[in-house]
């Protein structure tokens, strides 16, 4: 049998690094292979430029599956909610990379925390978690907080700002929560930042582990 080959479908650069350390240590010996829109993110904001971003995901994922990708995993919470009707367009596997933190956020406790960098990714965030809860009959508390100036810090290359402003976010949130969820890939370093009397999940680990037992199946 062949190795597997998946596709990380990336808005922005800073996780392709990550996803590939953990796509060595988890499955090894699979081919990796990246794909990168890094407006989207941006472009969700735009009137103009929003109603483009469902077509540019679904040419990414058939660019893809005409690559010979076994599956494709959305590594950004943002757009999350593309990959079903992209599954079914293309005919491929698609997974999100966050759909295992918000199970493991409902399991965790009834009081859930979630953080995010923008608000693009906070909404989506919020509505797996709902609809995650919804399937094991689940009726979680939600509450949220998009950080002011950690996007920007990061996307400036100031990893370490954006570092600290998370934690210290996550360090209020934990305060009044069972648990707390980081919605976006790259907050994921944050988390290893501080110490709370909490779970603080991340879902770069969590979701590359489904991968690993979907291809196992």
């Amino acid at each position: 049998m062949a190795p597997p080959r998946i596709a990380f479908l990336h808005t922005g650069a800073v996780n392709i690094a990550p996803f590939g350390e953990l796509a060595a240590e988890l499955l090894p010996g699979a081919t990796v292979i990246n794909f990168l829109d890094d407006k989207i993110v941006g472009d969700l904001g735009d009137v103009q430029l929003a109603p483009s971003v469902p077509e540019r995901i679904e040419g990414l994922v058939r660019a893809a599956a005409a690559a010979g990708a076994d599956v494709v995993m959305f590594t950004c919470s943002s757009i999350s909610e593309q990959a079903a009707p992209v599954a079914e367009a293309v005919g491929i596997d698609v997974l999100r990379v966050d759909e295992a933190m918000a199970d493991a956020a409902v399991t965790a406790g009834r009081r859930i925390r979630v953080l995010a960098t923008l608000p693009t990714t906070c909404r989506p965030t919020l509505a797996l978690i709902a609809e995650r809860a919804a399937l094991v009959g689940a009726e979680p508390v939600l509450t949220s907080e998009v950080i002011e100036g950690a996007f920007a810090a990061v996307a400036g290359g100031d990893r370490a700002t954006h570092d600290r402003l998370v934690a210290a976010a996550i360090e209020r949130g934990a305060s009044d929560a069972d648990v707390v969820v980081l919605a976006q890939a790259s907050m994921a370093s944050a988390a290893e930042a501080v110490s709370v009397d909490v779970p603080v999940l991340t879902s770069p680990r969590l979701g590359v582990e489904r991968l690993a037992l979907r291809l196992a199946d």
